[in-house]
């Protein structure tokens, strides 16, 4: 049992821990003649995404420091483990290891970045939302191994399958009602056993396109922890510890092993665990917090690779149970030796790659980011990148499809364009979703309900430059049920192509087929009628800054509020 207000300095035990828990002997003199309690040290990251290469930009610092890239990686987990004492250590992750990923691992399904953390020495990872992106019979194949249905043996070798376990206890089979996959895996440590439960986050099919869960239904988070908890101590494990694919976040003053104001699902998920969970490493947020939560040591690792958390384990041998627990979140620093099997596994997987990733498609002007600007208070404005890739999407559908105006889901854009050329991998690096386009009639009132939408899923919609409105902050926000019902758009206000638009007319508009069919929770485009499915994204994306090159960051004044736009 992890006992509160543990931290990597602070590993003694206070007389009333003691007397609750019965772990340990009440003065040294006992403890001396009892057995040393069992070190179990646990490193664990998240979100990964396959960058086997450093990323760039903001995506590639962290704490005021350059990090990430898995050859870095890979050698600061090789001495986090000869620091521990490595027959003690456990390396988890807790999901989105794959999928959303960069040209070098995306090209070949992913596969480098399974064969790169099997040789980095991951033990056991969670399932992500992005691990069903293909689908579960392909999440199947990444574990097992065989080459691509379609593609096959791509770099023209056998693919051996993960060296490590996936593991999904809430992701079930609606035929049979059984798990996809194993939900637990027991680790032996010195005859300790230690318990580990894998867990994406229940709303997967919301953010997953819908070929991508198909056949599979998703369960409470802490309802299936708390089940396979049980079904663990049945076992003689009284050590546990949830790998979960969803999270929270903390105030911006927070540092990467800090926890302040922390909000988000990870709180209430928590709070509803079993006592007999100790560690709760989780993820999706791409966020570093290091915290307590309802006498539970709960921690993320940030994204991409530029941290490891470095938790260990104090655990009593008699009962199993956990003494204290403690973490610290490490920088993947740039300062360490590149690992050379990591390095040769790059190196071969470009070269199969070849010119294609290097092939120049545009340039920018200046650096293009996918960061929100702020709207009344929170990060639900517009996007530089994001406005760019609507723009781009409706260059795409205007004239072939007569579109009016294009929207783009913020989670689809997943990486910043640097200043300069821009090659074929940088774009792809930005929109690796392989989404069509679908243009498909809306009426105004459907576009005003979409625009609502918003507001409830806490989700903006970058708009073509074709599209304006004005956001009333004191406005109500609908509800899932009725989103139409908020007034957070002001009536009136929306406009296509400098003409206000009417509730009772028809608009062709664009986005993308993961949005066409509800995802991000915009049930309401589900509505629209008409529906052609175009190019992919990326290659309306590419073709779009070919023929504008260069590029520059569109101006952020599509959406605009009541204190810019007063009230007429």
């Amino acid at each position: 049992m992890y006992i509160p207000g543990m931290r990597r300095a602070a590993v003694g035990l206070t007389a009333l821990a003691v007397a609750a828990f019965g772990a340990v002997a009440t003065n040294p003199e006992q403890a001396d003649a009892g057995p040393k309690p069992v070190d179990v040290t646990l490193l664990a990251l998240n979100d990964f995404h396959g960058n086997l290469e450093p990323p760039s930009g903001s995506s590639g610092t962290i704490a005021g420091q350059t990090a990430g890239g898995v050859e870095y990686l890979a050698t600061h987990l090789a001495e986090l483990r000869a620091a521990a004492k490595k027959k003690n250590t456990i390396t988890v992750a807790a999901g989105d290891l794959i999928g959303a990923s960069p040209l070098l691992s995306a090209a070949f399904h992913d596969e480098p970045t399974i064969e790169a953390l099997s040789m980095a020495g991951l033990d056991y990872a969670s399932v992500g939302n992005h691990e069903f992106d293909e689908g579960a019979a392909e999440l199947l194949r990444i574990q097992n191994g065989g080459c691509h249905p379609v593609d096959g043996c791509a770099d023209g070798t056998p693919y051996r399958g993960a060296g490590f376990q996936y593991l999904s206890a809430n992701a079930f089979k609606t035929a049979t009602g059984k798990p996809l996959m194993a939900p637990y895996a027991i680790h032996k440590v010195q005859g300790v056993k230690v318990g580990f439960i894998g867990m994406t986050l229940e709303g997967t099919p919301q953010i997953v396109s819908q070929q991508g869960v198909a056949g599979l239904t998703f369960a409470d988070e802490a309802d299936t922890a708390n089940r396979y908890a049980r079904e663990l101590r049945r076992k003689g494990v009284e050590t546990i510890v949830v790998l979960l694919h969803e999270g929270g976040a903390q105030a911006s003053t927070g540092g990467i092993n800090d926890c302040v104001g922390m909000t988000g699902p990870i709180v209430d998920i928590t709070n509803r665990m079993d006592p007999s969970i100790d560690v709760v490493v989780s993820g999706h947020t791409h966020q570093a917090y290091n915290c307590d939560i309802n006498g539970k040591l709960v921690t993320s690792a940030s994204s991409f690779g530029r941290l490891v958390t470095d938790i260990d384990l104090k655990i009593d041998r008699r009962s199993g149970d956990v003494i204290s627990a403690a973490a610290n979140n490490v920088v993947v620093t740039r300062d360490v030796a590149k690992d050379p099997k990591q390095t040769a596994l790059i190196n071969r997987y470009k070269t199969v790659l070849g010119p294609v990733a290097d092939r120049q498609v545009g340039e920018t002007t200046t650096a293009i980011t996918k960061t929100q600007e702020t709207l009344f208070g929170t990060s639900l404005g517009e996007s530089p990148l994001g406005n760019l890739i609507a723009d781009a999407q409706l260059a795409a559908t205007d004239d072939e499809q007569n579109a009016v105006a294009a929207f783009m889901n913020p989670g689809g854009v997943r990486a910043d364009l640097d200043a300069g050329p821009v090659t074929y991998e940088e774009a792809f690096t930005v929109q690796p979703f392989a989404n069509n386009l679908v243009t498909l009639d809306l009426t105004g009132a459907q576009l005003y309900c979409v625009l609502e939408q918003q507001f409830v899923t806490g989700r903006t919609l970058y708009p073509s430059a074709t599209v304006g409105y004005v956001v009333d902050p004191n406005g109500t926000t609908g509800t899932v049920a009725d989103p139409c019902a908020g007034t957070r758009v002001v009536r009136g206000s929306l406009t296509l192509g400098g003409t206000t638009v009417d509730t009772a007319a028809t608009y062709r508009v664009t986005v993308n087929n993961f949005l066409a069919g509800g995802g991000d929770g915009f049930s309401a485009l589900t509505g629209g009628t008409n529906q052609v499915t175009g190019q992919i994204d990326l290659d309306a994306f590419v073709a779009y800054l070919t023929a504008q090159s260069p590029v520059s960051a569109p101006t952020l004044d599509r959406i605009r509020t009541t204190a810019e736009v007063p009230a007429a």
